[in-house]
């Protein structure tokens, strides 16, 4: 049976894929702390929802993306805070695989609410 803490994950993963699946950058950065620290796949380091939500504007309009999470553990760090370490895999033209990289999330509670407050990917390949 899985735990509080991967039932938190599962839904926050659940609604990041559908939003990233129309490229809704308002549905996306809502997911987000208004505090967030966000470091996608280019060097900028995006804050807040303004920040998260200009990064998704930003991203090409593929006709068809899609994201698969793999490998996920989460863990609950205290009662309002939860860490998530896993693999996302970027298709985003057809069923080619396009990207798949290390994603971890630390997600907080905010106003009664889950929200991702740190969001870092990075290659998978090794840098030493």
């Amino acid at each position: 049976m899985p735990d509080e803490s991967d039932e938190i994950v599962s839904a926050i993963i659940a609604r990041w894929s559908a939003g990233f699946s129309r490229l809704d950058a308002n549905a996306l950065s809502a997911l987000y702390s208004k505090s967030a620290f966000f470091f996608g796949s280019n060097p900028t380091l995006y804050r807040g929802r303004d920040g998260v939500k200009a990064y998704f504007d930003g991203l090409p309009r593929w006709l068809a993306p899609r994201v698969q999470f793999s490998d996920v553990s989460a863990e609950r760090v205290n009662a309002d805070l939860v860490n998530m370490a896993g693999i996302a895999s970027f298709f985003l033209d057809g069923d080619a695989l396009s990207l798949a990289v290390k994603i971890t999330w630390v997600i907080a509670r905010e106003d009664g609410d889950w929200k991702i407050v740190c969001h870092h990917v990075s290659s998978q390949t090794p840098l030493i």
